[in-house]
């Protein structure tokens, strides 16, 4: 088993490439774009809401259509979350050979990062993780922590 180091990273201003436009893809771009990344979605179909929040965020782009091998060149880190499993190993295989960081929706063995579950609270940021094992225990846990912090802010 391999065990992730966790590391806060500045996401400010990376090109992160997003391939994939429904809910998985949705709630990961929501979460980068709050760390103020510059997020390029690639995908034939794009949830309404990712739709209407590129109408809004001016760091969000959005690309109709599907990926295109070797089109990547540019790009800090790649998600790779197409509904097509082949797919998302030619993205993995693809970031590999071009050393870019990448996370593969559908397989946690092809993950070079994983993202957390995450709390924030002012300057404060929690992150919780399990391997990309058990999304259930990480939620459970994430909500507790939020609600302590809310907890703690209160007091």
């Amino acid at each position: 088993m391999i065990k992730y180091f966790p590391l806060f990273v500045n996401i400010t201003d990376k090109n992160i490439r997003v391939f994939g436009g429904g809910t998985i893809a949705t709630r990961r771009v929501k979460s980068l774009l709050e760390f103020g990344a510059a997020v390029h979605v690639v995908a034939p179909e794009i949830t309404e809401e990712l739709k209407e929040l590129a109408e809004r965020q001016e760091k969000l782009s959005l690309y109709f259509r599907k990926y295109r091998p070797s089109e990547l060149s540019e790009e800090d880190f790649v998600l790779a979350a197409t509904d097509d499993e082949q797919v998302n190993d030619t993205i993995f295989r693809e970031c590999r050979h071009k050393e870019i960081p990448v996370n593969t929706a559908s397989d946690k063995e092809k993950c070079d990062f994983y993202f957390p579950g995450i709390v924030q609270a002012g300057e404060v940021t929690v992150g919780v993780n399990a391997g990309g094992r058990n999304h259930r225990k990480v939620a459970e846990l994430t909500e507790k922590i939020r609600d302590q912090v809310s907890n703690w802010e209160g007091e």
